[in-house]
């Protein structure tokens, strides 16, 4: 009987890797990830009911990977919790010096807040508050307060500097630094529109309209154009050329030419002069003197909006301003700006109330947008094991995908069982694909899912992914 079992152990040892693999995953899950060609090793899954503490399904549980988007899972919740889901952020416009018949004569200061949703709205209504309280002509300069925490260097995380993702955070971020461009095609080539079009930024279009692609669309039109940025004295240039098929219809690109200071006294300089307001001075950065007035200010969205956004878009930029804003708040009362250090450390302090200890966890900079950033999916699944008994879960669940229905899981899953019954983020980096959330199971249960791929050939993964979503919403954990 023993060498019955030895043997049976011994033809086990020498069943083929993928033989093996099938057995620890749902089936339909390894087929996927074979066609995908990613190997075992290359991928971590926990799948557990939320009230059950052991997983019916792990796979490389404890194994660091990056989790590309996933980070902010970890950002929000730590945020929520801290924070509170009202918490806002605040903008103010200081003045240093008198007010007399519609005249300022000294300075004005806009004192950024962290806000990671200040639009161009917002600014517009700001300033048009201004003109309401009489103010017509700033005989001074405008000087911006970034000192709420200090600004990392410029992002350029794949060559691409003027994509919106690569957008900076910033005390006083407007409008995400964003221009957002639309294309007209018309019986005289291709318009370019500019929204806003900052009063220091000049746009020469030199795009050729193109006849490719017939009636069949226009594939992926932004190939087609290049983009140049100069400086003109005091004005940056920003050239747009290459060709435009006139099949695509009308498109907007959105794009961060100029530099944050650059861009806020731009626009206030645009939004202003529509306004008919003048200002005859320059542009400074300095500290909000003692002797300043607040004047007027704005508010923004509660977090627990601002989460919404953060987690149904995957958006880098303002889960980066929400990170470095709660190492702001815990340095409040120091006189050092607060940085991303000051973030992780609050971060990991507040994970250690909660009695969660995740060694394996590397942060930078709390979007994701990193490939310093690891955590395991094992401890990904505790964080969410977490939030579900928090009160703030309703708040939390909210921000995140719903299947087939919006954010970045709108396309995926439309015609299955499980579209509408998942709450999912998603997570995608070059190498880099991954999910995590909650599914609704066809028993009316509530299971975790957390799914992450670390390979080359990561962005084939999502077949895999969404085939284990459809597979715990028939079978449950």
């Amino acid at each position: 009987m023993q060498k019955v079992t030895l043997a049976l152990m011994l033809a086990w040892l020498c069943l083929p890797a993928a033989a093996q693999y099938e057995e620890r995953l749902p089936i339909p899950v390894a087929r996927a990830l074979k066609a995908a060609a990613i190997p075992a090793s290359a991928v971590a899954v926990v799948v557990q009911e939320v009230s059950v503490n052991l997983p019916r399904v792990s796979v490389n549980a404890g194994q660091p990977l990056n989790p590309a988007s996933l980070m902010k899972l970890l950002t929000t919740y730590a945020a929520l919790e801290t924070l509170g889901p009202a918490f806002t952020w605040k903008t103010e416009v200081w003045i240093n010096g008198e007010i007399r018949d519609g005249v300022l004569n000294g300075d004005l200061y806009l004192k950024g807040g962290g806000d990671p949703k200040l639009t161009f709205e917002q600014f517009w209504l700001l300033l048009r508050n201004l003109r309401a309280r009489g103010l017509r002509e700033i005989r001074g300069d405008l000087v911006v307060d970034r000192s709420l925490f200090a600004v990392p260097a410029l992002a350029d995380f794949d060559d691409q500097p003027l994509r919106p993702y690569n957008v900076s955070p910033d005390p006083l971020l407007l409008n995400f630094k964003s221009i957002r461009l639309q294309f007209i095609p018309g019986q005289n080539g291709v318009a370019v529109l500019a929204e806003p079009l900052p009063d220091n930024l000049e746009l020469i279009n030199r795009i050729k309209p193109s006849n490719n692609g017939g009636n069949s669309g226009c594939g992926d039109w932004r190939e087609g154009l290049r983009t140049e940025v100069s400086q003109q004295e005091r004005r940056t240039r920003l050239t747009l050329s290459g060709s435009y098929s006139m099949s695509c219809g009308e498109k907007t690109w959105n794009l961060g030419v100029l530099s944050h200071p650059q861009y806020v006294a731009g626009v206030f300089r645009q939004l202003w002069q529509e306004q008919g307001g003048t200002l005859t001075g320059g542009l400074r950065e300095a500290v909000v003197p003692e002797a300043a007035r607040l004047l007027a200010g704005a508010e923004s969205p509660s977090l627990a909006e601002v989460v919404r956004d953060i987690n149904k878009y995957s958006n880098n930029v303002m889960a980066r301003q929400l990170f470095l804003t709660r190492g702001a708040e815990s340095v409040r009362s120091g006189k050092s700006l607060a940085t991303a250090a000051d973030a992780d450390l609050a971060v990991r302090a507040w994970l250690l109330q909660k009695n969660l200890r995740f060694p394996e966890l590397i942060l930078e900079n709390g979007s994701g947008l990193s490939r310093r950033e690891r955590i395991s999916a094992e401890n990904l699944a505790r964080l969410l094991a977490t939030a579900w008994q928090s009160p703030l879960m309703p708040e939390f669940i909210a921000s995140l995908p719903l299947s087939a229905i919006d954010g970045t899981m709108k396309k995926r899953l439309r015609q299955n069982g499980v579209a509408g019954q998942a709450h999912i983020k998603t997570g995608s980096l070059e190498g880099v694909k991954a999910i995590a959330g909650y599914v609704h199971d066809s028993r009316g249960k509530w299971n975790i899912v957390v799914f992450l791929v670390n390979h080359p050939n990561a962005a084939a993964a999502q077949g895999a992914q969404d085939a284990l979503l459809q597979w715990v919403f028939e079978r449950g954990a």
